[in-house]
């Protein structure tokens, strides 16, 4: 599954203007190399940017451009509760086919806070729901214990798990049971978490690579770990310096160089600095991508 960036027409500024052309290019290319589902207006669509009437208008864009022909999972969590149901509910009546929701990010809630406020909506939208735990990006850390709880609720059907702590694949599990769906965030531990019985990633790499990364996947989830290592080990440089500058940084760059979106982003943050160009290109001509 891609967490797709959104395209945006050339310029930084606080308010550059999406690139609806731009989106339905990106789209169409990632169905026509074998994603599986598109993530819309998560981290790498730069929700934070988005004000709400643009986060709702970019899911319900999505879902008329995929036109059912994958699932879209629309990104809709929020550090207010309230703003996480209004944009979950918009989600819901764009037609999306679940929902990913981020731990509440800033103001750091406890363990009891994150059960309350994804339950809270959860019982305020009867959609499927994807709890997403990334501390690196949130501070606030979604312990296994809690999810294990809130599995318990029954339209939140999953986790995607950004930790990199491979441990935790085998303790949500235990507590979670075999149909709880367990993804993983971290592109760079991807393969070991499928091979130790995840189900799949929600993923940056996929926007430039969506082949090799869905064939990697399917061959880790059968089981192949040689030769799910062998398409892993070409994406390596991918999986390190998409990520050399915040995300999506890098990543709109490289679709920029492969001809896919122009050269557009909104503050804070910035086009790749000239320093980090070199890297991320390495990374992909290992790829074959250029």
């Amino acid at each position: 599954m891609v967490a797709i960036a959104t395209p945006m027409h050339t310029g930084v500024a606080p308010d550059t203007a999406l690139d609806l052309e731009g989106l339905e290019r990106l789209i169409e290319y990632q169905i026509e190399h074998g994603t599986d589902a598109i993530v819309a207006v998560g981290t790498t669509g730069e929700s934070a940017t988005l004000n709400e009437k643009e986060h709702c208008e970019v899911i319900r864009l999505m879902i008329e451009i995929v036109k059912g022909r994958i699932p879209v999972i629309a990104g809709t969590g929020a550090n207010s509760t309230t703003e996480a149901i209004h944009l979950t509910q918009c989600a819901k009546e764009a037609g999306a086919d679940a929902c990913l929701l981020v731990t509440p990010y800033y103001n750091k809630p406890t363990q009891e806070g994150l059960y309350l406020h994804h339950k809270a909506v959860a019982d305020a939208v009867a959609i499927p729901q994807i709890l997403y735990n990334v501390p690196g990006r949130t501070a606030c850390d979604m312990l296994p214990e809690t999810v294990g709880r809130l599995s318990k609720v029954d339209n939140i059907i999953g986790i995607k798990e950004a930790t990199a702590d491979l441990g935790r694949v085998d303790k949500i599990r235990e507590l979670c049971g075999a149909a709880f769906m367990l993804v993983s965030g971290d592109d760079a531990t991807t393969r070991e978490f499928i091979l130790r019985g995840g189900d799949g990633v929600i993923s940056v790499t996929a926007n430039v690579a969506p082949r090799a990364m869905h064939e990697m996947c399917m061959l880790a989830i059968k089981g192949d770990a040689q030769a799910a290592a062998a398409i892993d080990n070409t994406l390596s440089g991918l999986h390190k310096n998409l990520f050399i500058e915040s995300n999506p940084i890098p990543v709109k760059w490289a679709l920029n160089r492969m001809g896919l979106i122009e050269k557009g982003i909104r503050l804070p943050l910035t086009w790749l600095s000239r320093a980090s160009e070199g890297p991320v290109l390495d990374a992909m001509k290992q790829a074959n991508l250029i």
